[in-house]
């Protein structure tokens, strides 16, 4: 089982924040650091700031020696294909080729209208995911090409230097495993990725996934199946109950804590070290290969010493 932080950026998170969090993956050997890629907070907190995914991931690259960097995800409607493509291309040369890529289709109406950005309707944003995917992948890989579809038209683009990575940077396509996104990973991508689910429905979906694969021509075998999930890990039950209240108190949750974590079930990844290792050996039961662990109280070092210190390395492969 390998392991990943992933940090909801758009929530606050200050570039020392960000330091520390990369130095402390680092320290504790977790494979890599992921971010989302938003521009307001999901939880409504107008207040609170977010710095730019790529541009955070391209400073991080420049400091880090060992550490994989990804966005998870970055969606279709906030840049052109071969902005995004080359912005991981950067990342992949500055971090000497650790650059991952997340790609979604993009959510968060509040960010767009703020922003600016073009919101189009739920097909239309699938439709730019779609024709985004194959764009990035062949501007790594392939040498001149023309594209022409319903939203991005490119002439005779080689787009140099190629990533560093050989065949290239991982990329990633998340999504409940429905057939036409299944489809979509099966034909461009290296990882699917899920979120929130337990282990039971990971099993579940990596079955539906696998077989699109293997209708794609490509050995299930080669799958790499992940999830994004919330975890909150102690060294003892009063201080996993402490930092659940802390989680809590960051969403305005005033409610009882144990009916809080009761509630969520085997969607996150709750308790002490040796339940945590436990749930994640359920996740390696099920088919997952990789975990991205979902840090909500950011500022909170210490839980991700503890992860690589306790857990990592009892789970590692």
């Amino acid at each position: 089982m390998r392991l990943c932080l992933m940090i909801e950026g758009q929530e606050d998170v200050t570039w020392d924040q960000w330091c520390a969090l990369a130095d402390a993956c680092e320290s504790g050997g977790l494979e890599g650091l992921f971010r989302s890629d938003h521009y307001l907070s999901v939880s409504g907190y107008t207040e609170r700031g977010s710095l730019d995914a790529w541009t955070t991931l391209a400073g991080l690259a420049a400091r880090t020696p060992k550490i994989r960097l990804g966005s998870l995800v970055s969606p279709a409607t906030f840049r052109h294909p071969s902005v995004l493509a080359k912005s991981v291309a950067t990342v992949d040369h500055i971090s000497g080729g650790r650059a991952e890529l997340g790609i979604g289709a993009g959510w968060n109406l509040a960010e767009h209208t703020a922003y600016g950005f073009p919101f189009p309707d739920a097909p239309a944003r699938i439709e730019m995911l779609t024709e985004q995917i194959e764009i990035v992948h062949r501007q790594w890989s392939d040498l001149p090409f023309d594209f022409k579809g319903k939203h991005y038209t490119l002439n005779d683009l080689n787009a140099l230097p190629k990533p560093l990575q050989d065949p290239h940077p991982n990329l990633i396509v998340g999504g409940s495993a429905n057939r036409r996104t299944a489809a979509l990973a099966a034909r461009w991508a290296d990882e699917y990725n899920v979120v929130y689910a337990s282990p039971a429905v990971c099993a579940d979906k990596r079955t539906r996934v696998a077989a699109a694969w293997e209708a794609e021509g490509r050995d299930p075998a080669t799958l790499v199946f992940s999830l994004m999930t919330g975890c909150i890990v102690g060294r003892d039950r009063r201080e996993v109950e402490r930092r659940a209240r802390r989680v809590m108190d960051l969403d305005g949750n005033d409610g009882s804590v144990e009916g809080w974590i009761e509630g969520l079930g085997d969607a996150w990844i709750v308790g002490t070290v040796d339940e945590v290792v436990d749930h994640l050996g359920r996740l390696e039961e099920a088919g997952v290969t990789r975990v991205m662990l979902q840090h909500l109280a950011h500022e909170d070092i210490e839980m991700v010493h503890l992860i690589g210190e306790e857990v990592a390395p009892r789970v590692g492969d």
